[in-house]
């Protein structure tokens, strides 16, 4: 047999290796629930991988080059195999452009293979640092068998059986990969993924679209409890994931020691979903809990067996994870899902998490404070409360951080600010009630749903133009979330409004802002939530401040821990997230952090020790306008 005909012959095998392991894996896909799809994503593949995916991909320049040349060397050298051996044509031409595939993918994968010699810690090791290696060989096989092919050159038996080997064994990384588990097994699920992705709209003008779904309530839809309780397409997505562990090194939960890493999460549920253990897994555990004590199967409880309830409730769902996964996967998504099922089911959150909720329900706040209470700091400010029937051009909306003393300081000096550019403003008064974020991120989607339709009908009853809040959530759940249970307003967050109102002029500063030199804390429910990164700096240049940015700032900002009510559940590490994000802001040499959240003033101002002092952009604002 040549060569020509040894590789036909392998490459119909692997056909059929494929479509068995695709079957395989289908199967345990189908465990899921069934989910309506629109079947036309799989048109748009090749735009989202190009698009979205390498947007994130080239984030490392090095590692995109390399990606472009294994993956895109790989499709064509097996696109150009498929028609040059598989229908038998062997055309010199078509042997001429499999060399330059071959090539190509050899280059990348000689990339891939040095840097895995020098690999980061966040990467997955066992069959991982196999891959390059299997991908390399490969590519040569590819490389070798053109070259035979257009120089006619006529090999001894054993080395046409030598190349037939190599190349079969780069086959089977692909073929069998997929049905037996393997890392490859990422290139078929991610392709997939993309085209039936459980979040379509990421794809198109809400391309960051991050708004959970509503659950419909009924005995069949409370969240997830066991793996086949995910739809069919999100286990899809957990099958697309490449180990490559930027979530890890993103999540705030993580380099606090707390036993979170997403990258173990989403792959403890491929085991759950393929009635595995975790024995095999070769990347970095959840701190503190070894590796191989995790087993599950679709039908079997995931929290117990599977991953520890404190794993869940150390997430601050602040999307870290989601923003840097290269597959586009929606890590907090899964793990809210799981939340409801505890919570609603099973009625367990930890720590304080259970008596906030039982507030919410009783009280409509958080701190079981009283409603009129929640406007006692804006008495002597003259600031009318917006009665059913009455108007306002612009309505703010105070949140929680009305209980707060620190956090009162900042309300005064919003309202000031406004007034001083004479805008016609108002507040809810007693008839402001929780809008039902920290609800819903603590599982309790029931509460969430209860409130948001409550303030909706609240709003309903009064005229206003836009909403203004200091508070990204709810700038986030009423903008984003709201519309779903049938709320559409025009929603601003503060610095949003500020911004507007220096460029137009109505605001004009008297005085610096700071001496000081200034670093800026991206809260995660603007800048990641809201893709809102351009407002906050707008008003701090406005004021002649000049921002000193730490390294990990904008969409890339690490989380301050105070969200998806991780203050209430309260699960330990080595350290706290607010003392590393503190660090960062030390590490710049600033004297001042300028914030934009009442959740971040609290964890901030929270960290003891020398510290940067922390001050919400209104105030900075309303110093440098003199009204403070």
């Amino acid at each position: 047999m040549t060569l020509q005909h040894s590789i036909s012959t392998v490459f119909w095998i692997a056909v059929l290796a494929l479509a068995w392991g695709l079957a395989r894996r289908a199967l345990l896909w189908k465990n899921g629930r069934q989910r309506t799809v629109d079947m036309r994503g799989l048109l748009h593949i090749p735009k989202r991988y190009f698009v979205d995916l390498h947007d994130v991909v080239a984030r490392e320049p090095f590692v995109a080059r390399a990606h472009v040349g294994v993956a895109g060397g790989a499709i064509l050298a097996l696109a150009l195999v498929a028609l040059n051996y598989g229908l038998g044509l062997y055309l010199r031409v078509l042997d001429g452009a499999l060399l330059f595939a071959g090539l190509m993918m050899t280059a990348g994968a000689c990339a891939m293979a040095w840097r895995r010699s020098n690999a980061p810690a966040r990467l997955s090791r066992g069959p991982w640092s196999r891959l390059s290696l299997s991908l390399l060989l490969f590519a040569m096989a590819v490389s070798l068998s053109s070259v035979v092919a257009l120089t006619g050159t006529a090999l001894a038996p054993w080395l046409a059986a030598l190349i037939s080997v190599a190349f079969a064994a780069g086959a089977a990384e692909l073929a069998l990969g997929i049905g037996l588990g393997g890392p490859m097994k990422h290139a078929v699920a991610g392709l997939l993924h993309l085209g039936l992705h459980p979040r379509p709209e990421r794809f198109g003008d809400k391309r960051f679209a991050t708004a959970l779904k509503p659950l419909r309530l009924t005995a069949d839809d409370m969240g997830v409890g066991k793996p086949s309780d995910f739809a069919w397409n999100q286990l899809l997505s957990f099958d697309a994931c490449v180990q490559c562990g930027k979530c890890e090194a993103a999540c705030p939960a993580f380099a606090a020691g707390q036993p979170l890493n997403p990258k173990k999460l989403i792959q403890d549920l491929v085991v759950g979903m393929s009635g595995k253990t975790d024995a095999a897994y070769a990347g970095s555990p959840y701190p503190g809990k070894p590796i191989g004590q995790h087993a599950g199967a679709p039908h079997l409880p995931i929290v117990g067996g599977l991953i520890g309830s404190d794993t869940l409730w150390a997430c601050t769902t602040c999307r870290a994870c989601v923003q840097e996964c290269p597959m586009l996967i929606e890590h907090v998504d899964a793990i809210v899902d799981m939340r409801r099922h505890m919570t609603l089911v099973s009625g367990i959150v930890p720590n304080k998490g259970g008596e906030a909720l039982e507030n919410l329900r009783d009280t409509d706040t958080v701190g079981g404070f009283p409603l009129a209470a929640r406007h006692h700091w804006a008495a002597d400010l003259g600031i009318a409360q917006l009665a059913a029937g009455e108007s306002t051009d612009w309505l703010v909306l105070v949140g929680e951080g009305g209980f707060d003393m620190r956090y009162q300081r900042t309300l005064r000096a919003f309202i000031k600010t406004l007034q001083k550019a004479k805008l016609h403003i108002a507040l809810l008064g007693a008839d402001e009630t929780d809008c039902g974020d920290l609800a819903r991120r603590l599982g309790d989607e029931a509460g969430f749903q209860r409130q948001a339709k409550q303030l909706i009908a609240t709003l309903a009853t009064r005229k206003f133009k836009h909403i203004v809040t200091p508070d990204p959530h709810i700038f986030h759940a009423l903008k984003n979330e709201y519309p779903a249970l049938g709320g559409q307003f025009d929603v601003w967050h503060h610095t949003q409004l500020l911004a507007d109102l220096l460029e137009t002029g109505a605001l004009q500063p008297t005085r610096a802002a700071s001496t000081e030199a200034v670093t800026y804390h991206d809260p995660c429910y603007l800048g990641r939530y809201g893709r809102e990164v351009k407002a906050p700096r707008a008003v701090l240049k406005g004021i002649g401040i000049q921002v000193v940015e730490m390294e990990r700032n904008r969409e890339k900002g690490r989380c301050c821990g105070g969200g998806g009510g991780a203050p209430f559940t309260d699960i330990p590490g080595s350290t706290r997230i607010p003392d590393i994000r503190i660090a960062d802001a030390k590490a710049t040499g600033a004297a001042v952090v300028a914030v934009a959240c009442p959740n971040c003033t609290a964890m901030l101002e929270g960290v003891v020790g020398p510290r940067p002092e922390v001050r919400d952009i209104a105030e900075l604002l309303a110093h440098a306008l003199e009204v403070v």
